[in-house]
């Protein structure tokens, strides 16, 4: 919802202080301020165990923002553009009704690859959420794990063998359930996913 139509807008050339903005969303890439002052931005903000605290702060990606960039600079030809002007379409209309029918390919892209950040991601939800009723399955599977290896380190004889079985169980039954719901929707995406990796890679 983000990262797209400023990938659109970068990807105009007519647009003012296009490399200017195009920097200022690259330089985050290299050099961020760090996790102690996004801790107390977020704080500030008041958005610390809430569940906008797992999507406000990461929804801007630069680099999902310049793979939306490519994408349109060398997909969407300009010839549409003058042909919408022609026909009296707005900026707004011509990217709802014209681009983003045409980018099925880097929305399915961006949208699995957030997908699989958010799902796989715990350190967030760690540093920022601390009611349980909050935290994400990866956290909850990551603490069972903790638990059952502090158990089994403290346990000796039979009992210690016995936790060792119940802990290689529990992470083949993590891998599972943290597997599955990416496993379930990648075949409905992977048309599009096989067509939107490829953007960029190719210069003719």
């Amino acid at each position: 919802m983000v990262n797209i139509p400023v990938g659109y807008a970068l990807s105009r050339r007519d647009l003012f202080g296009r490399k200017w903005i195009s920097l200022l969303y690259v330089v985050p890439m290299f050099v961020t301020g760090g996790l102690i002052p996004i801790y107390l931005v977020t704080k500030n903000f008041g958005l610390l165990n809430t569940v906008w605290v797992m999507i406000v702060p990461f929804a801007v990606s630069p680099y999902n923002i310049i793979v939306a960039r490519t994408f349109f600079q060398e997909s969407i030809p300009n010839g549409l553009w003058e042909a919408a002007q022609v026909d009296g379409s707005s900026t707004f209309r011509y990217f709802f009704q014209i681009v983003l029918p045409l980018s099925k390919a880097i929305l399915a892209v961006i949208g699995l690859w957030t997908a699989v950040g958010i799902w796989n991601s715990w350190f967030n939800a760690l540093i920022y959420l601390t009611d349980q009723n909050l935290q994400p399955l990866q956290l909850i599977l990551r603490q069972l794990l903790i638990t059952n290896q502090t158990l089994q380190s403290q346990a000796t004889g039979d009992v210690a063998s016995q936790l060792r079985q119940t802990a290689d169980m529990m992470k083949y039954a993590a891998i599972v359930v943290s597997t599955l719901p990416i496993m379930m929707v990648y075949p409905f995406l992977q048309k599009y996913f096989n067509q939107g990796v490829m953007v960029g890679a190719i210069k003719e």
